[in-house]
């Protein structure tokens, strides 16, 4: 019984010995893979804000607002690679100053992420377009994204081609460049289906013109090429029904003065034109005088019910009949600062707007001007009398 028990002892010890010994040994494998990944990890964290600093210290030596650009894009911040010396020297090249290059930086960072490469050959094919190097450095100054938030630049050079190829001219494509950038980063199939679909328009109409006609239209509204087809062809459905046009008038509106409308929200147009026709109706017009007002000056779709109705408040405050703006709807393009301070400055030059033309409250700055002096020239000369 003794050897029996004695056995039992010791095989029981070996047991337990080598389980000891194998949880040992796991112990001792995990807790060195454990600490090789926590060097890794370490390493990383060492490395990344060495890049970084790297990185920020440029962009302070630049003069870039880098908290402006951390908030505009902060995903830049990450990367391994950034080519911002690159920019800067591709971008003094051009005639862009350091000024100029830190405000680029600061408002679209991702321009920083661009090869010399990329930035030359866009650059070539923007000069197809624009004439001189200074005139894209004004572009870049005012809108950075227009021309890095695309890095496909074979895309671009096929828009280019195409849109040339449709009839546009080079003062069209240059408005589109400044305007409405997207349309170059667009497919070049989105541009072909509204470029087809305007062309379909034109001829359903019974015009025998489409490429004057697709010119036209993209010339008047740059932000056209941007839309779906679906928008715009709702859009010409709802003026032609809204306003019981036929085939003819419609044709004139939509490449005349209501191209610039034809990119609205659907909502919006019907929401908008609604307000309009509510608002008048309740100041005594017409159906008929309401449709002559704003087919006269379809602009006035752009605005929503309260600046609208703020608009025609501010004129009737000041003893300007409806009648009045229902047959000069052009001074409802005045912001109502530039209003007041008009209607101020001729009353107190003796102009009686409730009897006189007040179209000259729609008019440029420099002919207002004009008018105003000569105005008040008058009216010196009256009191020296």
């Amino acid at each position: 019984m003794a050897p029996r028990n004695l056995l039992y002892m010791r095989s029981n010890f070996l047991f337990g010995s080598r389980c000891w010994m194998i949880r040992f040994s796991a112990e001792v494998l995990f807790k060195s893979v454990s600490f090789r990944l926590f060097s890794m990890k370490c390493d990383n964290a060492d490395s990344e804000p060495l890049e970084s600093a790297e990185l920020l210290n440029n962009l302070l030596t630049m003069g870039v607002d880098v908290d402006m650009a951390k908030k505009r894009q902060p995903g830049v911040f990450n990367r391994r690679g950034t080519n911002e010396q690159n920019l800067k020297t591709f971008l003094l090249s051009k005639g862009a100053s350091k000024e100029v290059i830190a405000s680029i930086i600061s408002r679209y960072p991702r321009a920083m992420t661009r090869t010399p490469e990329s930035l030359s050959y866009r650059w070539d094919l923007w000069r197809r377009i624009v004439t001189s190097d200074l005139e894209i450095v004004a572009i870049l100054e005012r809108s950075p994204e227009s021309f890095f938030r695309s890095s496909n630049n074979l895309n671009l050079e096929k828009n280019i081609e195409f849109l040339y190829s449709v009839g546009l001219t080079h003062k069209c494509l240059c408005r589109l460049l400044t305007s409405a950038p997207r349309t170059f980063s667009n497919s070049l199939e989105l541009n072909k289906q509204m470029v087809e679909f305007l062309r379909e328009v034109c001829l359903s109409l019974g015009h025998n013109d489409p490429t004057g006609f697709v010119r036209k239209i993209i010339f008047k509204n740059p932000f056209i090429l941007i839309q779906s087809t679906k928008r715009v062809k709702t859009n010409i459905e709802f003026l032609q029904s809204a306003f019981n046009l036929n085939n003819e008038q419609l044709l004139v509106l939509i490449h005349g003065p209501g191209a610039k409308i034809l990119d609205l929200s659907n909502d919006c147009m019907r929401r908008n034109y609604t307000n309009i026709k509510e608002r008048l109706f309740s100041l005594g017009c017409t159906t008929e005088e309401i449709r002559k007002f704003v087919l006269s000056c379809p602009d006035v779709i752009f605005l929503g019910e309260k600046k609208f109705s703020d608009k025609i408040d501010c004129l009737i405050e000041e003893k300007i009949s409806i009648s009045q703006i229902i047959e000069n709807p052009r001074i409802l393009d005045s912001s109502i600062s530039t209003l007041k301070s008009r209607i101020k400055e001729l009353v107190n030059a003796g102009y009686n707007l409730s009897t006189s033309n007040i179209s000259l409250l729609s008019w440029s700055q420099k002919r207002y001007n004009a008018k105003l002096k000569k105005l008040n020239t008058g009216q010196n000369v009256v009191l020296g009398n």
